[in-house]
């Protein structure tokens, strides 16, 4: 009997052999979300519902510790709030060069020297803390101080608080010259000449030492005024003070001082103070002295005993370290005079002056990224901020308190040589914190 092939069952016991055909009979994909349809009424139904939840999230009242973002004076999570209200510091929030001499042809803005925002700092070390920490948001933007701000103030406020001291004395190199510069084009209310003595200039002068290059230490150094007496000898009607100022330059870099340079500052310090006034003293020196620091105390001590041999108590003390250095420093200063030496002569020097009952205003991180002439001094933009944050500085003595402020918030009196002198700007060796 032949043997017959047998198909075996491929399919095995639990396998149909219509199995291939099943995928066949399933649904269509065009039916398969066909419950999940938007009709009209179905989408009416939703925007209803989400028209509900808007009105009754609209009808729940703010808790009180919320702030709402709608028509709010204060922002939420903005980084800088807008200037506090009130006339105080209106000044801040406009141009107050709109009306100074050669304004347009020079093109500077105070607003583009500085960006207000609130708060304005409370005391006078978070104010000095805050201006010397302060920086700029881009290249030479406009200056903000970190964490309060400073007031921008108008000429005739700048002169209420030279007004203040007996005399201002600027003691240094020519960084500290061109702040005395600064100064002068905000009591003149010029921008074109205000730093230099242009009653006496040539044509080729007023065209080399003009706006911005009033500042050229190579052109227009001779030509910068050094004492607000000789404007007042010169040109008197183009100072906008009604109140007397005074405020002179003596420039002493060198180390050991000669004793002429001694002699003259010793006659500055003392001629006519019959006031009971206090002297200020501005203090720069660093680069001149290759920022070494032992060099740069020395001069230092030097000066503040001239000063005490003549005055006592009578005066108060701010030390300016140099600002930072631009990319016109020449090469062979990079290494000793560069941005990481002057950052740390900044730093060292802050916590020598501490102990000399000296206050200090470093300028590194307020000019690092600004205009610099030849790598080494700032143009006429850079120089204005760094002067009205020393006025800033000096509106400290006044016995009031901000406008919008009372009580922890207000200023402290002042009173010279008493037990009150723990105050803003207070007499050197009484400051809280010095030597007794």
């Amino acid at each position: 009997m032949p043997i017959m092939w047998h198909r075996s069952n491929l399919h095995g016991p639990f396998t149909s052999l219509n199995a291939r055909h099943k995928w066949a009979h399933r649904v269509s994909p065009r039916y398969r979300f066909l419950s999940l349809r938007f009709t009209p009424l179905r989408i009416g139904l939703l925007l209803l519902v989400l028209g509900a939840v808007t009105i009754v999230q609209n009808g729940i009242p703010v808790p009180p510790g919320r702030i709402s973002i709608y028509n709010a004076t204060v922002i939420p999570h903005a980084a800088f709030q807008p200037p506090e209200p009130g006339p105080y510091r209106a000044p801040d929030m406009i141009d107050t060069f709109a009306s100074y001499k050669f304004r347009n042809t020079c093109n500077v803005s105070s607003l583009d020297l500085h960006a207000p925002f609130s708060p304005l700092c409370a005391d006078r070390p978070s104010l000095l803390t805050a201006m010397s920490s302060g920086g700029r948001i881009g290249h030479d933007a406009p200056y903000m101080p970190r964490g309060c701000d400073m007031r921008w103030f108008t000429s005739e406020e700048v002169c209420e608080i030279i007004g203040r001291f007996d005399r201002i004395i600027v003691i240094g190199d020519s960084m500290l010259r061109h702040v005395t510069g600064s100064i002068n084009i905000l009591v003149r209310k010029d921008l074109g000449y205000g730093a230099v003595t242009d009653w006496n200039f040539s044509m080729e002068e007023r065209r080399q030492c003009f706006c911005n290059e009033q500042f050229d230490v190579k052109a227009c150094s001779v030509q910068g005024i050094y004492k607000t007496a000789d404007v007042v000898a010169h040109d008197s009607g183009s100072i906008s003070c009604s109140n007397p100022i005074n405020v002179l330059m003596e420039e002493i870099v060198k180390f050991p001082i000669p004793k002429d340079e001694i002699d003259r500052l010793k006659v500055s310090v003392s001629v006519g103070h019959a006031t009971s006034k206090p002297i200020a003293i501005l203090f720069g020196h660093g680069l001149w002295s290759n920022l070494e620091l032992q060099k740069a105390v020395d001069w230092l001590d030097t000066i503040v005993d001239t000063i005490k041999s003549v005055v006592d108590s009578q005066w108060v003390g701010l030390f300016v370290t140099p600002n930072a250095a631009g990319k016109e420093k020449p090469d062979d200063w990079i290494v000793s005079q560069g941005n990481k030496a002057l950052m740390l002569y900044e730093e060292a020097m802050g916590i020598e002056v501490a102990k000399r009952g000296i206050e200090h205003l470093g300028t590194w991180n307020m000019s690092i990224q600004s205009n610099k002439y030849d790598g080494v001094h700032l143009d006429m933009r850079g120089n204005l901020v760094k002067a009205m944050m020393l006025d800033d500085h000096g509106d400290w003595p006044q016995g009031k308190p901000y406008p919008w402020r009372t009580g922890i918030f207000a200023r402290e009196s002042m009173t010279l040589g008493g037990t009150d002198s723990k105050s803003l700007w207070c007499p050197l060796g009484l400051d809280e914190g010095g030597p007794p």
